[in-house]
């Protein structure tokens, strides 16, 4: 059992995929904190959760909107005074937000996908940070996406916040190393979730013909297998990888099983990381001095 023992904080947990990131953990071991926004489906998520759970094994679940910082601050001391310590936070909580050209987005709207993608889980970071520096342990990830590493026409608040959540996830990893906690992002890959559901309701026109038609093509072959995702987060926080931080790792397209082997070249490298592209990278001759 890789998490036995470990205290595990996991938002956006009710549904899909922190769903099944919540049951792995469970049955490795963990003591497991869920939280969502929706109570109906946090009751439903706690009825399937109990078949996993063993006699001493804790789990809790809260209702909270990560972009409510007064939420959050309850949310906390909830979880200190049952766990009284943190092994790992999973960053899972996330919304795609309007689906439009961004000048007929509704303003509130775009802004709001920037509060809970962006914002609620740098503050749920914030707030944990401090009990797991003083033990100087712990684990940070961050659930990100296609969004982080290309546009996202019609979804710019999504694409916008997490690309910011990534090079934050980055610039944290940097400033943790001296206390031996790691933050990492991972990306699931394309998941066949409530939210390929709501693409689709959402139509051609508000998302664009082509992204329409992956959309379509997508729910036909069923997405991206989203135990891959699970194994990743697990890996991630079994104590396996603690040389590999300040990464975005893809579960379905990176070799992350055998990262532990080029541990010391991870660290000393840029690589799975967003940089800018210069004309030399791409073999011009133009363009660098």
């Amino acid at each position: 059992m890789k998490l036995k023992g470990k205290s595990i904080v996991i938002s956006g947990a009710s549904e899909g995929l922190g769903l099944e990131i919540a049951a792995t953990c469970l049955k490795e071991g963990a003591n497991i904190f869920i939280c969502s926004r929706s109570d109906t489906k946090l009751k439903k998520a706690l009825v399937y959760l109990n078949k996993f759970k063993k006699d001493k094994q804790k789990l809790f679940d809260y209702k909270l909107d990560v972009s409510n910082p007064n939420q959050c601050d309850i949310f906390v001391n909830h979880v200190m005074k049952e766990f009284k310590i943190i092994d790992a936070l999973i960053n899972n909580a996330g919304i795609i937000g309007p689906k439009n050209v961004f000048d007929s987005c509704d303003w509130n709207s775009w802004k709001y996908a920037i509060d809970v993608n962006l914002f609620g889980s740098a503050y749920l970071i914030y707030k944990f940070l401090p009990y797991m520096k003083k033990r100087k342990k712990g684990s940070i990830i961050q659930l990100s996406g296609g969004g982080a590493t290309k546009p996202f026409p019609n979804m710019s608040a999504y694409a916008a916040s997490k690309a910011a959540i990534v090079r934050f996830i980055e610039t944290l990893a940097v400033e943790l190393m001296p206390y031996d906690i790691t933050a990492n992002c991972v990306a699931p890959g394309a998941l066949n979730t409530q939210i390929l559901d709501e693409f689709i309701s959402a139509g051609p026109k508000a998302l664009g013909e082509k992204f329409y038609e992956g959309v379509l093509k997508q729910k036909e072959t069923g997405g991206a297998p989203m135990h891959k995702a699970v194994q990743l987060c697990i890996e991630l926080i079994s104590g396996n990888s603690s040389m590999i931080t300040g990464k975005l790792i893809s579960a379905i397209w990176d070799d992350w099983w055998n990262f532990n082997e080029f541990a010391e070249e991870l660290k000393n490298s840029d690589v799975y990381t967003i940089r800018r592209i210069t004309a030399k990278d791409r073999n011009y001759s133009w363009g660098d001095l």
